[in-house]
């Protein structure tokens, strides 16, 4: 008898693991700074990108956010929509190589988009919208490096990108994927359509995960009855 509840609690720690693994897991993903939507056409016009920033310390709020676009590869005709309780500080970079379109050269383009003045708390995230008149189309994705500045003084660096067939790095940048397109899509729908597939996936994931730790935990029951039969 004593051997049987000694294996019946052994399946329900290693379930209990098991679960509280995969949802840490999921958690640490939904702690990142991240952009929206994950992807656009290359050389997309007149579109919006949303940085969205969660707080997750449990003591401290989020009071500064510095997002640095490259300038390797600009983005042109950058805009800033207003948010409440938050001031945006704006700083330009003079382009090595000049960029030459319909409507003239551009020398200069935003590298750095500062937000202070607010405060995100723990269990909370803001969207930062940002407007851009051309994304580039001489390359695959944009990373957009990442400070986020907590009250207590900590400065969370959201900088390393992902190397091709590796894991995503314990700090990744928000990084937007450009992809070829026969003729680009209206920018609008194609936020909308990005941002519902985003959150149908991330569900179907955390579904999964659920379903994955009920089915280790029901299979480790039915291991601890058929021992317990035999015996």
């Amino acid at each position: 008898m004593f051997p049987t509840r000694i294996t019946l609690r052994r399946a329900g720690v290693v379930a209990g693991l098991a679960a509280a693994g995969l949802l840490a897991a999921a958690g640490s993903a939904f702690a990142h700074v991240t952009v929206h939507p994950e992807s656009y056409a290359k050389g997309a016009t007149d579109g919006v990108l949303t940085f969205r920033v969660p707080n997750e310390e449990d003591t401290a709020s989020t009071t500064k956010v510095q997002v640095f676009l490259p300038t390797d590869h600009p983005v042109l005709g950058v805009l800033v929509t207003p948010e409440e309780g938050w001031t945006a500080k704006v700083t330009t970079t003079k382009l090595k190589t000049p960029i030459r379109t319909d409507d003239g050269t551009i020398t200069d383009a935003v590298s750095e988009i500062t937000w202070s003045g607010g405060r995100i708390g723990h269990g909370e995230y803001e969207d930062f919208d940002v407007a851009f008149g051309q994304l580039p189309d001489s390359t695959d994705q944009l990373a957009f490096k990442t400070l986020q500045t907590y009250s207590d003084g900590k400065v969370v660096r959201w900088i390393e990108t992902a190397a091709a067939g590796r894991e995503e790095p314990e700090n990744p940048a928000p990084t937007l994927k450009l992809t070829t397109a026969a003729s680009v899509r209206s920018n609008a729908g194609q936020a909308v359509a990005a941002s519902a597939s985003d959150s149908t996936a991330r569900g179907l994931g955390i579904a999964g995960m659920v379903v994955g730790v009920l089915g280790l935990g029901a299979a480790a029951f039915a291991l601890v009855r058929t021992r317990s039969s035999r015996s």
